[in-house]
């Protein structure tokens, strides 16, 4: 298959392909081992197998990074189906738009390879590939307190439009990016404490959005701006 691109982590060479159905058992397992070491398995929602079958029919949605033959990360885009929880009726999109909307899904990189920056690299990697004629919006959610995906989130300048229940009973942030539109100037900025959630909510009902996080004596700050 075709490599997207090479390099190395510290001395280790890796390379980075798009995945196929024929590496679904590297990927399960890979998603097994990131969710057994993981000390609070609430913030990742594992997907099913049918769930990456979906992904891998949709060509060139999911990417693999890989040290010799084995698999050391992964990352999902997935165009999502339009039902009552899309995540467009979250971030003000219409409902003609839906079909331009792709979901970041699950990225998972193995325990063995933390400390490289290999999420943020993958996220730079699977948004320069997404075909820009087809698409026009970018959504994702991220539980409060999942600080590795929200500064994921925050550094590729998605914005948070929603924090909210979703899944049935999982409380997230919903994450919003128009892959269109130019870099906008906010005039008010509040810094909110990442556990205060009506605080954040009343914010967001307010018109306020969440644009970047900061860290003070070990508690955490949500930046709002509008």
């Amino acid at each position: 298959m075709t490599i997207i691109t090479e390099g190395f982590l510290g001395d280790t060479a890796y390379s980075v392909r798009h995945l196929s159905m024929q590496d679904l058992v590297d990927i399960e397992a890979l998603q097994e081992k990131v969710y057994a070491a993981l000390p609070d398995q609430s913030v990742l929602q594992p997907l099913s197998t049918k769930e990456f079958e979906e992904i891998l029919l949709q060509e060139r949605m999911m990417l693999g990074v890989f040290v010799d033959d084995d698999m050391i990360g992964f990352r999902a885009l997935v165009e999502p189906p339009v039902d009552a929880e899309h995540l467009g009726y979250d971030c003000g999109i219409a409902e003609a738009d839906f079909p331009r909307v792709l979901y970041q899904e699950i990225s998972n990189v193995s325990p063995d390879f933390r400390g490289f920056g290999l999420q943020k690299k993958m996220a730079k990697w699977s948004m320069e590939h997404i075909d820009i004629s087809r698409y026009d919006y970018i959504c994702s959610t991220v539980k409060p307190g999942n600080i590795p995906s929200l500064k994921d989130k925050f550094s590729q300048n998605l914005i948070v439009r929603a924090l909210k229940i979703k899944y049935v009973d999982k409380l997230r942030y919903v994450f919003f990016k128009d892959l269109t539109a130019t870099p906008k100037t906010y005039e008010f900025q509040v810094m909110m404490d990442m556990n205060d959630i009506a605080g954040q909510q009343q914010l967001l009902q307010d018109g306020y959005v969440g644009t970047g996080m900061e860290s003070f004596e070990n508690q955490w700050f949500v930046r709002f701006e509008k």
